[in-house]
This record gives structure tokens, C-alpha cells and sequence, in this order.
């Protein structure tokens, strides 16, 4: 099993990322935003920061980067991608997950632990978790109000697409509990097929206990134990093992 995690200029998730992924023994590399390649990878990474400074609007510009062509080919293929903060963004701007991205109500960069409800567990990402299981993350983006007309909303709500709704530690949302404005607390989707992720919140930096949390792992493990099939290898991760240097 190989992972990428590609690095735009202004990632700075990519070695957190990188760092959970190692995490769990797999092999995973970085891919250069002017490769023309994926290599054989199983998943493909984008990672939280400010690609490209987040200059006109988050992710626009790094939506055209040259790797992005090949990005979209695997995830139409049936490739897993996951975008975490800016890499959601990347995959709202080219067209791969539906919607947009707003800057935040509040108009201030919010950085936090949030709670997040497990809406689906039919996607890769959820599969070892439990339907309305409660996981705590944190956000760090200034950028993080989705957005989507109401016909799209509810088409993201029948067929299973939210993954992630912000929510309070009861599990409730609450205007309290979204911290962006997001519609419907929206914290994370997937496109229709459901092998593409987009979340605001960083499962990478939830994945050690000395982070103040190993919640994020739910994510990691999911996908991979998609990709393996091994249910105990997946369940031996989300109980610590590997999670410590």
C-alpha cells in the first residue's frame, strides 16, 4: 500500500500528514506539484496550509497546478484522495467535490478543537467507525464556511455525501458548534461515488495522544483498512499502537 502527500507552495501539513500516515507502517512519499505523475499510490493526500498564499481565493490557484491533472484522473478512476482544510478547498475549485468554499462568518481565522458527528459510515473513510460516533479534531483555516445551494444540499443529504457535521460533545449542532458558518454544520463530503474526502478539520494532527487527541486516526485507518481489508491491523492502530515515537 502507498500513499502520496502532495506539496503545493504554502503547504505547511504536508509533514504532519506525512507523520500519520508513517504512523501506521505504510509506505508513503511526498509528490512535487509540478509532477506529472502519481507514481502507484493507493491514496493520494492533499494537505492543509495556504497553496500559493491563498492569493485570489483558497485553492484557485493550486487547482491548476500540473499534478492536479492527475489527481482528477485517479479519483475518477476510483482512486482514494483525501483534502484536508486547503486540500478540501483544492477539490471544491477543480471541480471534483460539489460546492464552495466561503471565508468564515465570524470573518476571523479560527483555530480550535471542534466535535464532529460520523454522518456515514459507508464511506473509506468511516468504515471502522460507528453511525453517529463523536470525534474531536482540531480546525485551523480562515476560509472554512461551505457553501452549496439547497438543491445540492439535499442531494448531498440523500445520498449519503456528508460525512462530517460539526456538532457539540453531546453530538448535537448547535450555532454554537459550527465554528464557520458552514451550511447544515457541514464539516466534511464526499463526491457521489464516494472515494473522494473533503474536511475542514485535521485528522493528521489528531492522530498522538501528545497532541491532545488520537481521534483522527478513525480517518487513516478507514481508508486503509478499504484498501487491505485488515479489519485487526485497523483496530490495533485506533488503539495507539504505532502512534508513539
Amino acid at each position: 500500500m502507498k500513499v502520496g502527500v502532495v506539496v503545493f507552495p504554502g503547504s505547511n501539513c504536508d509533514a504532519d500528514c506525512y507523520r500519520a500516515v508513517e504512523s501506521f507502517g505504510v509506505d508513503v512519499r511526498y509528490i512535487w506539484y509540478q509532477d506529472h505523475s502519481l507514481g502507484e499510490c493507493d491514496l493520494v493526500v492533499l494537505p492543509g496550509g495556504f497553496s500559493y498564499g491563498d492569493y485570489l481565493r483558497a485553492g484557485a490557484i493550486a487547482r491548476f497546478a500540473p499534478i492536479m491533472d492527475e489527481v482528477a484522473v485517479f479519483a475518477r478512476a476510483g482512486g482514494l484522495v483525501l483534502g484536508i482544510c486547503n486540500g478540501f478547498q483544492v477539490l471544491l475549485e477543480c471541480g471534483l467535490l460539489p460546492g464552495a468554499m466561503l471565508p468564515n462568518a465570524v470573518l476571523r481565522f479560527r483555530c480550535e478543537s471542534v466535535h464532529l458527528r460520523v454522518e456515514s459510515t459507508l464511506s473509506p473513510f468511516t468504515c471502522l467507525c460507528r453511525p453517529g460516533q463523536v470525534l474531536a479534531m482540531p480546525i485551523a483555516h480562515g476560509w472554512g464556511n461551505y457553501y452549496a445551494d439547497d438543491a445540492t444540499l439535499d442531494e448531498l443529504e440523500r445520498r449519503g455525501q456528508v460525512v462530517f457535521r460539526y456538532v457539540n460533545e453531546q453530538g448535537v449542532p448547535t450555532s454554537g458548534s459550527n465554528p464557520n458558518g458552514s451550511c447544515r454544520s457541514i464539516a466534511g463530503i464526499t463526491n457521489e461515488r464516494g472515494n473522494v474526502l473533503g474536511m475542514m478539520p485535521h485528522p493528521e494532527r489528531a492522530c498522538e495522544a501528545v497532541l491532545g487527541g488520537i481521534d483522527g486516526r478513525w480517518v487513516f485507518a478507514s481508508a486503509f483498512e478499504f484498501l487491505s481489508g485488515g479489519v485487526a491491523l485497523g483496530r490495533m492502530h485506533l488503539a495507539g499502537d504505532g502512534a508513539r515515537h
